[in-house]
């Protein structure tokens, strides 16, 4: 009777068990269904018609994406996204290894050094980006009284020339962002066991050697989640844009994403924004899929 009674007693446990672990799948898979996936698939219904949030929509079948590839403010947004990524990610990514590496260092007063790199990141984006168009400003921007005091250098339009807007907003989100990334980079490179350094000491290897052949290696993987989160981010960029330059001057800082809030909350076009925001979708995943092809090839997590 004890046995039957326990046997009974440990299966109730089980169901018990097995309800709890369904409900805590249950509840993200929801809000992944809900808040994720369907804005998606509804978005690329709403991206065959045309809809001007007002009136009925109306089925256009391909017409949103025919029209999409001959518009050339589209055309010089893609190109300005691209330019956009090749710009921000190679500097977020090396200015963030380079500050973990000097934070790797015994170094007095590190804990301040850190949380003083990672300020920027709990800053709201909109009070940086306000900031740094004051710090930019031609008249009296501290940017250009420093160049002309020390350089002699006439007043640069660093947010009104094209010819340095989109690398000015570069500066601002490398600035913003780079204790987050650095904070990644140090706990990997304080993950390395002590002994490998040791033993590399012994065989005469210098620093350099050492982060070439350790340190680097030893770290890739946090370099791949670095590089494949900041790519996709950078896809996505838009606050930097609307708060500093509005995609001014001119069409110089226009990026898709940009114009895609542009086309739907300003001229009404919902459907052509939607056919937008799908072939983003189809870039950035593709780009993601050829991105951890290639770097998959660098990574190693049995070290």
């Amino acid at each position: 009777m004890n046995n039957a009674t326990t046997v009974k007693r440990g299966l109730t446990l089980r169901q018990k068990e097995a309800i709890t672990g369904v409900v805590f799948i249950a509840l993200p898979l929801a809000s992944l269904l809900v808040f994720m996936y369907y804005p998606i698939i509804r978005s690329f219904i709403i991206s065959l018609y045309e809809w001007n949030l007002l009136t009925k929509p109306t089925f256009n079948g391909i017409g949103n994406y025919q029209t999409l590839f001959k518009d050339k403010v589209f055309l010089t947004s893609l190109w300005n996204t691209c330019r956009w990524v090749i710009t921000y990610v190679p500097m977020s990514v090396i200015t963030s290894f380079l500050l973990a590496l000097l934070l790797d260092q015994k170094l007095k007063g590190a804990g301040f050094f850190r949380t003083l790199y990672y300020l920027p990141v709990v800053a709201p984006i909109v009070v940086v980006a306000l900031l740094w168009v004051w710090i930019y400003n031609t008249d009296y921007g501290i940017l250009n009284f420093l160049l002309e005091k020390i350089f002699h250098l006439d007043p640069i339009g660093w947010l009104t020339d094209s010819r340095f807007s989109l690398f000015a907003i570069a500066v601002m989100s490398v600035w913003k962002w780079a204790g987050y990334n650095m904070l990644i980079f140090l706990a990997a490179l304080q993950g390395i066991d002590d002994s490998i350094y040791e033993a590399a000491e012994l065989d005469g290897v210098t620093a350099w050697t050492k982060l070439i052949y350790i340190k680097i290696p030893l770290v890739m993987p946090s370099i791949y989640f670095v590089m494949l989160t900041a790519v996709i981010d950078a896809f996505q960029m838009f606050t930097e844009i609307f708060i500093m330059t509005k995609g001014g001057p001119g069409y110089s800082t226009y990026t898709v994403s940009y114009y895609l809030w542009s086309c739907a909350f300003e001229y009404s076009k919902m459907g052509y924004a939607c056919a937008m925001a799908a072939v983003m979708f189809v870039i950035i995943l593709v780009v993601t899929l050829i991105q951890n092809k290639v770097m998959d090839r660098q990574v190693r997590y049995d070290v």
